[in-house]
C-alpha cells in the first residue's frame, strides 16, 4: 500500500490533533475508491502460483514419503505415531542419522542394528527419492 499512499501523501492536507493523532481536513475518499491494486493483485498471484506449482506438490511427496517410511516402520517395528513422528524429525535434523543424544535418551530402547535398519529406511524413502527427484 505505500508504493500507492506514498504518492498521495502531498494531495492529502492534515494536521496533528492534541492526543498525538492526525486528523485529515481534505476529502480523501476518491483517492482510495478505485486504487490501482496491481501490485498487490501481482504479489497474491505469485503466492498462489508458488503454493500450486511448489509448495502443495512438494507436500504430497512428503506426505508420501512418510506414510511409505511408516508402513516400513510398522512391518518391522511397533511405534505409535507419536513415536513415528518424532522418530522423523530427528532424522531429518541430522541428515538421515540419529543423533547421539536421541539414541540415548529418546530411543534407547532400541538396539544399534534396529537403529541402522531404521537409518537405512529412511535413506532410501526420503533422501534417495529427493536426489532422484531432482534429478530428473
Amino acid at each position: 500500500m505505500q508504493a500507492y499512499s506514498g504518492d498521495l501523501l502531498d494531495l492529502i492536507d492534515w494536521e496533528i490533533t492534541p492526543d498525538n493523532n492526525i486528523k485529515v481536513t481534505n476529502e480523501t475518499a476518491d483517492y482510495y475508491r478505485y486504487f490501482d491494486a496491481t501490485l498487490q493483485s501481482e504479489f497474491l498471484y505469485d503466492c498462489v502460483q508458488d503454493t500450486i506449482q511448489n509448495i502443495i506438490p512438494e507436500e504430497v511427496k512428503y506426505l508420501k514419503y512418510y506414510e511409505e517410511f511408516k508402513g516400513c516402520l510398522n512391518s518391522h517395528f511397533e511405534m505409535p505415531d507419536k513415536v513415528v513422528s518424532l522418530l522423523v524429525n530427528f532424522l531429518e535434523q541430522n541428515n538421515g542419522k540419529l543423533s547421539k543424544r536421541a539414541r540415548n535418551k529418546e530411543f534407547n530402547a532400541l538396539k544399534q542394528k534396529e537403529i541402522e535398519i531404521i537409518e537405512s529406511f529412511y535413506n532410501d524413502i526420503f533422501i534417495c527419492a529427493v536426489d532422484s527427484n531432482k534429478r530428473s
